[in-house]
């Protein structure tokens, strides 16, 4: 059978278009995990005016970005490094640290590991119990601490979309202190949850030379073509990853796309309302009507188990055929051929998703 991530990601729609035989621009993707509200309009303007200067070079330094950042966040500029896409972040934290050990939980983004051994490093993974959304003890993660140089956390993690609270990242982080270990927390979805309820040790950041936070704005602003993210750490270390970075790899419209994101207020307010209603509406349907098992995730996304008798991929084939998009979890090492993820889109979408899923399963007799 076709293979729709054979690169290890959603969102592939030529990949997509090939299998199903639907033209690109008509797939509703539920694979890629992008705000359902598109691009805000002050970022859009943005682009569109910077058109014109994509004749000159980027700013090698990101200065108005840097600033922007700097100002949103509440941190100094040297303590912030843009990057395309927080994968380049990514890249360049491994780069620069040079670590021999990477730890990655289990089941998460595939571009930990994928980047880790890619860079030269054996990994050590941990699994928590399923019943506990697969989040591992505050314990097994001291172990792996002190049996790694470099710790990847999701938070929100990816496929589960769970997460720590607060005072237990606290406690991670004086254990990474303590070890030496470098703790790096990718938030590329924290954004989602509402403002106030987003567990991140940023104001603290300071206090934790060993912490680095990864960050994305392509999933909440939507504009993951243009590739953007950033990190935030010690200007010590920050320093070390830009030496690293080659020059220019964030572009002019990606930058001034970034400066506009900073201040789009109304938008991300209007964002974390759809997605927690929409969250809700779409994890109740889905284990109400069709008896999945959906995980209680905080994130704009979904992980859902299929009964026995279904297995993910021969699902993704079926709602391929009629042009909409999940992500088989079965490549994620501690999931099963039954787990899909779905992103959480707007009622309409989320409703056509639901009508189909009644349609393959009514004709299958709810079993594949």
């Amino acid at each position: 059978m076709a293979y729709l991530e054979q690169f290890g990601h959603g969102g592939d729609l030529l990949t997509a278009s090939a299998l199903f035989g639907v033209t690109p621009e008509k797939l509703l993707d539920f694979s890629a995990n992008i705000n359902p509200l598109g691009p805000p309009p002050v970022v859009l303007e943005a682009v569109e005016r910077e058109m014109q200067n994509i004749v000159h070079y980027p700013d090698p330094a990101h200065r108005l970005f840097m600033r922007a950042l700097a100002e949103k966040y509440q941190v100094t500029e040297e303590m912030l490094l843009a990057g395309n896409g927080a994968a380049e972040c990514m890249a360049l934290l491994l780069l620069s640290l040079a670590p021999k050990t990477v730890g990655v939980i289990y089941p998460s983004f595939v571009e930990y590991e994928q980047l880790a051994r890619r860079f030269g490093a054996s990994v050590i993974g941990c699994t928590g119990r399923e019943e506990q959304g697969f989040l591992p003890s505050l314990e097994d993660l001291r172990s792996l601490l002190k049996a790694v140089d470099v710790l990847f956390i999701g938070h929100p993690n990816n496929p589960t979309g769970l997460m720590y609270g607060k005072e237990e990242l606290h406690q991670l982080a004086i254990w990474a202190e303590e070890s030496g270990t470098y703790l790096a927390i990718d938030e590329a979805f924290i954004d989602f949850l509402p403002e106030g309820a987003q567990p991140t040790l940023l104001p603290e950041l300071q206090a934790y030379p060993h912490v680095i936070l990864l960050r994305s704005l392509t999933k909440f602003y939507a504009i993951p073509g243009l590739r953007l993210g950033f990190a935030v750490a010690h200007p010590a270390v920050i320093q070390r990853m830009r030496e690293k970075q080659v020059p220019w790899s964030v572009n002019r419209l990606a930058l001034a796309a970034g400066e506009a994101c900073c201040r789009t207020g109304a938008y991300e307010s209007e964002t974390r309302a759809l997605i927690a209603r929409e969250r809700q509406y779409l994890s109740e349907n889905l284990a109400k009507r069709f008896g999945f098992y959906v995980w209680p995730g905080q994130a704009n996304f979904l992980l859902v188990r299929l009964p026995e008798t279904m297995t993910a991929q021969v699902l993704q084939q079926k709602l391929g055929q009629r042009g909409i998009l999940i992500r088989s979890c079965a490549m994620y090492p501690g999931l099963t051929p039954h787990d899909f993820r779905v992103a959480v889109r707007d009622r309409k979408d989320n409703a056509r998703l639901l009508a189909a899923l009644t349609e393959v399963l009514d004709k299958r007799g709810r079993g594949f």
